[in-house]
């Protein structure tokens, strides 16, 4: 009896997939940006996803899975107890699943590539990740190596990889829990990196990352997540957009039906040169200005836009922008809008819109996709200024599913699984004096190097312990977004690394 019930508890996860299926990320750091921007646990609506997928842990140096930040995730210490709120989460919807992330962009790719071709190693983070999701109540892990074979990886990962998806799936299924990964839409990541076929015999769910198609390190504007290629595209740009790669992860083995197909809840931004040119392929040398709550330049979430008038800076929705001086264009030859103000910075985004979504979900529908994925939950129009919150979310999986967001089922206090993760309460403690390298407990920049950040946590005694984290190769630490970012983005900031970016 006990080998049949984690079987049935993964046939019951793969029954569910036929309804559709909706995986919403969520960018923990959120939780640090300020005013409206500021997203935790607590505002994620539990029944407009299926799938919520919590971004991210890591690989420590043991080759163990790594919490990324203890204070924010872990109740130890005075911790948050991130982890076992998101699962909470579930008290609210039965049928929510809820999966660990691990790796992501701020990680890097060697120390993957390095775990992945030791079977010892392996089989450390197996078992490590396995304790880790059972501690905290997770459904599965989703594997976010961000790539296999590139950003200082070998070409032996492409081989490793499926070696660690075979050793991850055994694992899972044997405990009832998924294996789904993350992975590139670009034919220049997917060609080196991925055995496609390997990959369809272990994974349950593909989440293809249809979106970063293009972005400020271009030198002119384009959209970032088009549905089909635009007229103009010619060389290596024919394949960057979503029908392309949705195709091409089916002609390589990957069954239509373990596939979502990514979306953005944000956008791609660049500054114009000059007024003249406001279309597609506009020269456009610089990023646009960064926003108020995401604060990373040529990037703003669906739920905001910084705009320039003289010294004034005051906040918006994208999708509000059309009433303040910006320009709204919808290209016959595009599935997306974009918006461009000249008024304000010369800014141009391509973004999407309700009606665009809408569009991309017939199209996975039609397609036989498993369903949707989106990057990242926290940015969509979460307190509904523009309309109903969430509403790019709930478009998608109206769209998709045919039938209107209903809430699931909650738990009954009386019937509660005992063995459920609970939420501790969480007692403020003393706030420590400020150390060298810590300031608050949390993320902490280094004022002096960027190439890394500080984890700080609270100790027993009354103290911090920091912890450095390094930036993968190729980017440095924003201090306004929390985040590791390209390094040209982050330069673009004024007075931001000046060690690095002089």
């Amino acid at each position: 009896m006990k080998l049949l019930l984690p079987l049935l508890g993964c046939l019951a996860f793969t029954l569910s997939l036929t309804e559709g299926v909706m995986v919403c990320y969520f960018g923990s750091w959120a939780v640090y940006r300020q005013g409206d921007g500021k997203f935790d646990i607590e505002d994620i609506d539990p029944n407009i996803c299926t799938h919520l997928v919590f971004g991210f842990a890591g690989l420590g140096q043991d080759n163990k899975i790594k919490v990324l930040d203890p204070w924010n995730e872990l109740c130890d210490n005075y911790g948050k107890c991130g982890y076992d709120r998101f699962n909470a989460l579930k008290q609210k919807n039965t049928k929510l699943i809820t999966i660990l992330a691990v790796g992501g962009w701020n990680e890097g790719s060697a120390k993957y590539s390095n775990m992945a071709a030791d079977p010892a190693k392996r089989k450390k983070f197996v078992d490590s990740s396995i304790e880790l999701l059972k501690t905290h109540g997770f459904d599965g892990l989703d594997m976010d190596w961000e790539y296999p074979t590139q950003r200082g990886g070998k070409p032996a990962d492409k081989e490793n990889f499926i070696l660690l998806l075979a050793d991850l799936k055994e694992a899972l299924h044997a405990n009832g829990m998924l294996l789904t990964a993350a992975v590139s839409a670009g034919k220049a990541t997917i060609d080196p990196a991925y055995d496609v076929p390997g990959m369809a015999q272990n994974l349950d769910i593909v989440n293809v990352m249809a979106y970063d198609l293009h972005g400020a390190w271009d030198t002119y504007t384009h959209h970032q997540s088009g549905l089909y290629a635009h007229p103009e595209d010619t060389g290596d740009n024919v394949y960057l957009n979503q029908d392309f790669a949705i195709t091409y992860w089916i002609e390589k083995g990957m069954p239509a039906n373990k596939i979502t197909q990514g979306v953005p809840l944000y956008g791609r931004c660049w500054t114009l040169k000059n007024g003249d040119d406001t279309g597609y392929y506009a020269p456009a040398p610089q990023p646009g200005a960064a926003g108020q709550y995401t604060r990373t330049p040529g990037f703003l979430g669906y739920n905001e836009a910084r705009i320039h008038v003289i010294t004034l800076l005051f906040g918006l929705q994208i999708c509000e922008g059309i009433l303040n001086g910006w320009t709204v264009v919808n290209d016959p030859a595009m599935n997306e809008p974009y918006i461009y103000s000249l008024e304000h910075g010369r800014i141009w985004c391509s973004y999407d819109d309700e009606a665009s979504v809408k569009t991309k979900a017939e199209y996975a529908k039609a397609h036989g996709l498993a369903g949707m994925m989106v990057w990242s939950v926290e940015t969509d129009d979460f307190k509904g200024k523009c309309g109903r919150p969430f509403n790019l979310i709930k478009t998608m999986v109206e769209t998709f599913t045919g039938t209107d967001i209903t809430p699931g089922p909650t738990v009954a206090p009386t019937t509660r699984d005992p063995d459920a993760p609970t939420t501790k309460p969480h007692t403020a403690p003393p706030t420590p004096p400020s150390t060298e390298d810590c300031l608050k407990p949390g993320i902490n920049a280094d004022p002096v190097d960027c190439n890394h950040y500080w984890l700080c946590s609270l100790n027993m005694e009354g103290g911090y312990d920091a912890n450095s984290e390094p930036c993968a190769p190729g980017t440095l630490f924003n201090p306004n977004a929390y985040i590791c970012d390209w390094d040209h983005v982050v330069c673009a900031i004024p007075d931001i690394c000046p060690n690095e970016c002089a």
